[in-house]
């Protein structure tokens, strides 16, 4: 029996004939998502999430945190063995999706609502119970970069030269991120895991972690699936800055000191997306996600050309991708 049919059977243990299962929701990992239609009530989701390479048990961690602070999805009813989640349905409209059809009032609405729930996950931070987002994971995270992006992707793996500059930018990366203030940080918080609402909708926190204030913000704000304008990115990040403040959580007091700890580790994630895209891409035959890496390498050679110890990663990515870019200013 294969998992469709394994959950299918599953689920009619818990619920009324005659429901249906949507086409899968969701492939950057084996875990999927199934929307389920019935005559009886209102949409359901369940989760499929093979326990060769899941543990469902962070999710129902993490969910029993998050929910007093943030809308977030229901336990119904679970297997933990076949790796089956049945939940609530927190809406069909993504916040990527909403984007799309939005005007500019609506967009400024739709990211606020999502800085909104941000700042209620990181007030609801707690010391010691979620994992820290360490040097050492950092590092190697980032080495995905070296070995799927530059060794698989583009063939050129790092040596010499090339590696020593990839070695000291790493580590001004993670020590600039490792000295910000830590809350909890969701770990992948973009507009298609947010389900457009008041307040916002969160899904797929099952990595959350403590770890760099700015990190969440970076991933919504550097969107690899939706580019934003500087101007609006800016805008957003200072009203963000502003509520962090009036709520006491652990952001600089300068701005100035903030934004540039937002824009390196935008580059932080950046450099990790790419490698986990050449990963999905050569490693699990996902080769759509070889279509977003443009604009990852788009936020990494802004951010990187404007201060002037990333200038040397800056020439790296020129060297390793052909791509050439006119140096501007510096901080």
């Amino acid at each position: 029996m294969d998992r469709t049919a394994a959950l299918h059977a599953w689920l009619t243990r818990h619920l009324a004939p005659g429901f249906t299962l949507s086409a899968p929701i969701g492939d950057a990992s084996s875990r999927r998502y199934f929307r389920i239609i019935r005559t009886d009530g209102p949409s359901l989701m369940a989760m499929d999430a093979p326990p060769a390479s899941n543990d469902c048990q962070p999710f129902l961690t993490v969910a029993a945190l998050l929910k007093p602070a943030l809308r977030v999805p229901a336990v119904l009813a679970q297997d933990l063995e076949q790796g089956f989640l049945l939940l609530d349905d927190l809406g069909e409209t993504d916040m990527h999706s909403a984007l799309l059809q939005a005007d500019g009032a609506g967009i400024q609405t739709l990211y606020l609502s999502a800085i909104d729930s941000l700042l209620a996950l990181q007030s609801a931070s707690q010391p010691d119970v979620l994992p820290d987002y360490t040097a050492d994971t950092m590092a190697d995270d980032l080495e995905r970069f070296a070995h799927w992006y530059a060794g698989i992707h583009l063939g050129k793996p790092l040596q010499g030269s090339e590696l020593a500059v990839w070695e000291r930018s790493r580590a001004l990366l993670i020590g600039r991120a490792q000295a910000q203030g830590k809350v909890w940080i969701h770990f992948d918080y973009h507009s298609r895991n947010l389900i457009a609402g008041e307040p916002m909708g969160v899904l797929d926190f099952q990595d959350a972690r403590t770890g760099p204030i700015s990190y969440d913000l970076a991933s919504l704000l550097k969107d690899m699936y939706l580019p934003l304008p500087e101007d609006f990115r800016l805008d957003i990040a200072i009203r963000y800055w502003q509520k962090a403040r009036a709520a006491s959580l652990p952001v600089p007091a300068s701005f100035d000191d903030f934004y540039a700890d937002f824009e390196w580790m935008g580059v932080f994630r950046q450099l990790r997306t790419l490698g986990t895209f050449a990963r999905l891409a050569h490693r699990d035959g996902k080769t759509r996600y070889i279509d977003d890496m443009p604009q990852a390498l788009a936020y990494l050679r802004e951010t990187c050309v404007r201060y002037a110890q990333l200038h040397p990663l800056f020439k790296l990515l020129e060297t390793l991708t052909g791509i050439t870019t006119q140096v501007g200013y510096t901080f």
